[in-house]
């Protein structure tokens, strides 16, 4: 599962929580952070494999913001969980 592997990193999880603010571009995110701005970029990368953020490109600037629906999958299989656990 995709989206779990990517949220399992503090650093993506606490992007996550930026862009759930409002959107930003990739220096604008990189600027939380004591990382080099290519390692934010690969954070990045790895949320939008997995569907959590979307990007757009205004002139040369990227512009990402949080996937509302980008958890969904991790929130089916969780009930999903919690189901079984009940035994239904």
């Amino acid at each position: 599962m995709q989206v779990l592997a990517a949220l399992a990193d503090p650093t993506r999880r606490r992007i996550i929580e930026l862009l759930a603010s409002r959107e930003m571009a990739a220096g604008e995110v990189a600027a939380h952070f004591i990382l080099s701005r290519a390692a934010v970029s690969q954070h990045l990368q790895h949320l939008l494999d997995a569907g959590l953020v979307h990007v757009r490109t205004v002139g040369q600037r990227r512009i990402y913001s949080f996937h509302p629906a980008g958890p969904d999958q991790l929130e089916s299989w969780l009930r999903h969980c919690r189901e079984l656990a009940n035994g239904h």
